[in-house]
């Protein structure tokens, strides 16, 4: 897929320059789809590795900041983060005479997403495209130096800034310990797996002054023998929607399920299906509305930082809740309680239900996502074709974010009322982000 894409690119300049006869050299990395297409392969590098939703927002996040920085460097409608970004330094002196942002924004962003990734390398041979293409167009040996020169000094400065978010110290941290008390988390189906970066609170937040700074309300009390209850009107509500979803809610629920590594079991067959996590999804999606917008180069990569950012903090908050409150699936609630056979739409994700991570997330990316494209910005979301999964359009990004809200409670692994409280508090981490960073002049 690499070698076909690279090719293409490569065969499109040569068949410009062909035509043009001789013109004076053309820049090959104006054209804004450059910058979509290299976060869409550093969003494949995320899915075959298997990269869980929380640490594939953390790649996307500095590799996207790192690009934004060179274009910040080059294009004066936009300002650094450092210094918004309270703890981001600021940039040493570099030389930026001869230099190509683009092109310099695109290697910035290579070079920061494999090194937060695995196996190291993951986008040498993508690069060695992008090199290809800058030779194919004629770039000058002096400019291309200059350019990856500061590319170079970019990658670096962000990539040193990372290291001390506390990510490599919570590799090694203590495994969340699973107790019997009812109503709390224990491991669900097929693979019963130990509970999914429980210490992510730990990590340095972006934008947020602490991964505590927007407190839920608690969830609901545990109160399943209580017919009346609120918590056993909510788990009734979960069974026998799952027990009757239309065609409609089906789709909903596949197009938003975003589990990046779903189990699948045939018999005596185990293997497991590749998708897009959440915050790759909402990459994608900054791609289409960036395409339909029209928007330039350094307005395409402002929104992919943006974007990536909000949902960078809003994980940081949602795993703070989850772990604090430590609540049960609806899955166990009911196979335990009411229906021991009964299984949700959806694969249950191994981390404690409240709150609603996919939730969370959408709604922060969509607050991000709108205070750059505008509200009411109409799309349709193709993301989930290559999965075979039929196009959904929406009305805006907020709208977007409400349908991902009723797909994780017709997925059946959610309660809605977490999934309404997580759309609230991601909004709220949304808006900081926007009002906190004025990242455009």
């Amino acid at each position: 897929m690499k070698t076909q894409v690279i090719t293409f690119f490569v065969a499109l300049f040569f068949l410009t320059a062909c035509n043009t006869k001789k013109q004076a050299y053309k820049d090959p990395f104006a054209d804004p789809f450059m910058y979509s297409r290299t976060v869409k392969e550093l969003n494949n590098v995320v899915m075959q590795n298997n990269f869980p939703p929380i640490i594939a927002s953390r790649n996307y996040t500095y590799a996207n900041i790192a690009a934004y920085e060179v274009i910040a460097l080059g294009d004066q409608r936009f300002q650094s983060l450092a210094g918004q970004i309270k703890h981001l330094p600021k940039l040493p002196a570099i030389e930026t005479k001869e230099v190509n942002f683009n092109y310099a924004s695109l290697l910035a962003f290579c070079k920061v997403g494999q090194a937060v990734t695995f196996p190291e390398g993951s986008m040498k041979g993508y690069v060695t495209g992008l090199d290809s293409i800058a030779i194919a167009a004629g770039m000058s040996d002096e400019m291309m130096k200059a350019t990856k020169s500061l590319a170079d000094a970019v990658a670096n400065h962000i990539l040193a800034w990372s290291k001390k978010d506390n990510y490599a110290q919570t590799r090694t941290a203590e495994k969340f310990n699973i107790t019997t008390e009812e109503g709390r988390w224990v491991p669900t189906p097929p693979e019963y797996h130990q509970a999914l970066e429980p210490h992510w609170n730990l990590i340095r937040p972006l934008v947020m002054d602490s991964a505590n700074q927007f407190l839920t309300p608690r969830p609901l009390p545990f109160d399943i023998k209580n017919s009346a209850s609120p918590y056993y009107k909510e788990v009734m509500a979960v069974k026998n929607s799952g027990d009757s979803l239309t065609d409609e809610q089906k789709h909903i629920a596949d197009f938003w399920d975003d589990l990046g590594n779903r189990v699948i079991m045939e018999g005596h067959v185990m293997f497991t299906a590749k998708k897009f996590s959440p915050p790759g999804h909402w990459m994608n999606i900054v791609g289409i509305a960036a395409q339909k917008a029209k928007a330039d180069f350094s307005t395409t990569v402002y929104a992919y930082a943006k974007t990536a950012i909000a949902s960078f903090d809003a994980f940081i908050q949602c795993w703070d809740e989850k772990f604090r409150s430590n609540t049960v699936r609806p899955e166990t609630v009911i196979n335990k309680y009411l229906d021991a056979d009964w299984r949700p739409y959806l694969q249950t994700p191994p981390f404690p239900e409240y709150t609603c991570g996919h939730s969370t997330v959408s709604s922060s990316a969509a607050e991000a996502l709108t205070s750059v494209f505008g509200d009411n910005f109409a799309y349709t979301d193709s993301s989930e074709l290559e999965f075979g999964i039929k196009n959904r359009s929406f009305s805006s990004f907020r709208q977007a974010a409400e349908e991902n809200n009723w797909a994780r409670f017709y997925g059946g692994i959610h309660f809605h009322y977490s999934c309404i409280v997580s759309t609230e508090f991601g909004r709220k981490v949304g808006t900081l982000v926007n009002q906190k960073l004025i990242m455009k002049k």
